[in-house]
């Protein structure tokens, strides 16, 4: 399929004067909308506005290329601008922009325009071409340059590819960006132009967005001098074990190709040894918080679904008891009163109790790939569980009297056996065993970290035993190893801290200072929205809720002012993280001289996102004017916290915004906190930020 089928002369506009990146999009915009691309172009807005959040789409050398796929599409197609006196797009390179094309993609359809403009992209890289672009004075004239350079285009891919098929590839290449869309092609054109100007050959494998392209084979890899990883995110690593790999980002295969290939000339590359991942580096100037941090949110973000789907059920089945009635008589039965509340509270129980080992097993995934899973799962078991439930089934676990005394074990275990069951596997009367959150992300650490210490220690092995270490011994060793230290050292010293931290909750609520409290944690969800404080934040209220449902569990009335201090918790956390984006938008609509158009268009957007608790519609802002929105951000939602938890303001739900508002104990009041902390962001806002015309 060629570009002119996607691209009509209605479609371009040329020699315009444009102001600003906001015009530049409405223009392109209503290209799409004259041609009959969009369905509804105010939606489809969003979507390019929300991709330029990720990441300014000007490449440099003064390109554009925003896209967009929404169902606000009604046909995939790319329109043109040509802006010779050129525009402050945001790019790479700090230079204006004079080329803009934009294309529109429908979701659900097939992905054939992104080869389409995967071709487009590599086109783009010759600066000449572009420059005729510029410089055609008709729609007619600018078709007529594509159409000849993508023919020529064409001729040339067709024939590397004959050429191909003769003789192995000196150099090999990897591109792939966040979204896989415009940097993974360009800079895949930049190796392969690079690479023939100094007469080697190459072949790049593209890791798009429409899935990869120019696979890689095997006999390849095994034949290749050194390959060039061009990649802003982590790829499959294993088929490069023994290679000489070059590690770049896509920005540098864009502007600096020719660098690249020097180097990997030079032959001064490091061979890859791989031990497990699919990272596609490890960068030695990457500090070990980072590291950790990334580790932490891989186990966060694939764990977030099971607490948001099952805790969302567990407070609609508290909601259909409240409505039936058994909101003050249920007591330790509440949730469960009715069969539907049962039925809820049972799936949405089960599917929350899934999320310590989640969490575990995608931290350890994330340092030692798919061995570390098993290993990181059932750390994550063995800290959900504790160790109290050996003590049913063993003969050795004795019985508490009337009185509550514990008998048993000190008389009829002796020596090593009774310091394993003493040390180890606490007592009703000893302590809690159950580590839970914290011991989660512990087991996950320390699972991954085993499985790279086995990876290690068996790398020596005969090539023979490959089939035997990851369905054998990294699951058998790893577990019990894990087993060892998560049953006898983590457990029961984390399950000391949570057990205190019950009793910190218990006297902040007796105390009356849980006011405090959720105004330290509606500002930590203000602080980086949705950066490692937020998120330290939030797991701490999901762990808060976890507990109370265990509290509940063992026939811990509702009432109890325990269990009201994590709810409390919550809904402290939940207010806090939704005050920033509304506070923004209020202030958008109020004061619009501290704001640009483009900024001004995404208050319908911010409203939505703080309805919804995404605390990260703000970020944009965030970014652009840190060290006056965000002292804003965290002094509303901080002060929304304080409220929520003064009002004793109660949540049992770990998302969903103002769609589980009808659990909310107090909900009047907590929707006058949420409004009272984004009235106070909006208007300091509005006093301390600079006029836009200002800055």
């Amino acid at each position: 399929m060629r570009i002119s089928e996607f691209l009509s002369t209605t479609g371009v506009k040329l020699g315009i004067a444009l102001t600003d990146q906001n015009q530049a999009i409405d223009e392109l915009i209503a290209l799409h909308q004259s041609v009959g691309n969009l369905n509804d172009p105010a939606a489809f807005k969003e979507a390019i506005l929300a991709r330029e959040a990720k990441g300014s789409t000007a490449i440099g050398m003064g390109i554009a290329v925003p896209h967009g796929k929404s169902a606000a599409v009604k046909k995939a197609g790319l329109v043109a601008i040509t802006c010779p006196a050129g525009v402050d797009y945001h790019s790479m390179d700090g230079m204006p922009t004079n080329l803009l094309f934009m294309i529109a993609a429908p979701e659900g359809a097939a992905d054939t325009h992104l080869e389409v403009l995967s071709k487009l992209m590599t086109m783009l890289m010759d600066q000449s071409f572009c420059q005729k672009l510029v410089k055609a004075s008709t729609a007619d004239e600018f078709l007529s340059i594509i159409d000849q350079k993508e023919a020529e285009k064409d001729a040339e891919n067709e024939a590397k590819n004959t050429a191909s098929q003769k003789k192995a590839f000196t150099f090999l290449g990897v591109t792939a960006c966040p979204t896989g869309i415009a940097h993974t092609y360009m800079a895949a054109e930049g190796l392969e132009k690079a690479a023939a100007e100094s007469g080697i050959s190459i072949k790049v494998e593209t890791d798009g967005s429409g899935g990869v392209k120019n696979a890689l084979t095997s006999a390849e890899i095994a034949e290749a001098d050194c390959i060039i990883l061009a990649c802003d995110r982590n790829v499959e690593m294993a088929r490069f074990d023994g290679k000489k790999v070059l590690n770049a980002s896509t920005a540098n295969a864009i502007h600096n190709p020719q660098e690249l290939i020097r180097k990997a000339m030079s032959g001064n590359v490091p061979v890859y040894h791989h031990t497990g991942g699919n990272t596609m580096k490890e960068d030695t100037n990457t500090s070990v918080g980072h590291t950790i941090y990334k580790h932490l949110m891989s186990g966060v973000s694939h764990m977030l679904p099971f607490v948001i789907g099952g805790g969302i059920l567990v407070a609609l089945a508290f909601l259909v008891d409240t409505i039936c009635g058994y909101g003050a008589t249920g007591g330790g039965n509440f949730g469960s009163c009715t069969p539907l509340a049962a039925f809820l509270k049972n799936v949405g129980g089960t599917i929350m109790g899934l999320m310590v080992p989640v969490l575990a097993g995608y931290i350890a995934y994330s340092i030692a790939d798919r061995p570390g899973l098993a290993v990181g799962f059932a750390g994550g078991l063995l800290a959900a569980n504790g160790n109290a439930l050996v003590t049913s089934f063993t003969v050795w676990g004795g019985s508490v009297d009337e009185n509550g005394a514990w008998s048993g074990l000190s008389q009829s275990l002796g020596g090593f056996s009774k310091f394993v069951a003493n040390f180890g596997f606490a007592n009703p009367n000893s302590g809690n065993t159950v580590s839970g959150f914290l011991g989660g992300i512990a087991a996950g650490f320390l699972a991954g970290y085993v499985v790279l210490m086995l990876q290690k220690l068996c790398s020596g092995m005969p090539k023979s035993m490959d089939g035997v270490k990851p369905m054998l011994i990294y699951p058998v060793v790893g577990i019990f190893i894990v087993g060892v230290v998560m049953c006898f050292i983590l457990n029961p010293l984390i399950g000391l801290v949570n057990t205190g931290l019950s009793a910190m909750l218990t006297a902040l609520s007796a105390a009356g200072m849980l006011a405090l409290m959720g105004l330290i944690l509606g500002a930590m969800m203000a602080i980086d929205m949705g950066g490692p404080i937020n998120k330290a934040a939030y797991v701490f209220g999901t762990g808060a809720l976890a507990q109370a449902a265990a509290m509940v569990a063992n026939d811990t009335p509702n009432s109890d002012p325990a269990v009201q201090a994590c709810y409390i918790a919550m809904a402290s956390i939940m207010v806090g993280g939704m005050v920033p984006p509304l506070g923004i938008a209020l202030a958008c609509k109020f004061f619009p001289k501290k704001f640009t158009e483009a900024e001004r268009s995404t208050v319908v957007t911010n409203v939505v996102m703080a309805c919804s608790f995404i605390t990260e519609g703000a970020i944009p802002f965030a970014a652009a004017d840190p060290l006056h929105v965000i002292p804003c951000t965290l002094v509303g939602a901080g002060i929304a916290g304080f409220l929520s938890a003064l009002f004793k303001c109660t949540l049992m739900a770990p998302h969903g915004g103002i769609f589980v508002f009808a659990t909310v104990g107090n909900p009047l009041m907590y929707i006058v906190s949420w409004l009272i902390g984004s009235a106070v962001t909006c208007f300091m806002l509005g006093m301390i930020k600079k006029d836009v015309d200002k800055m």
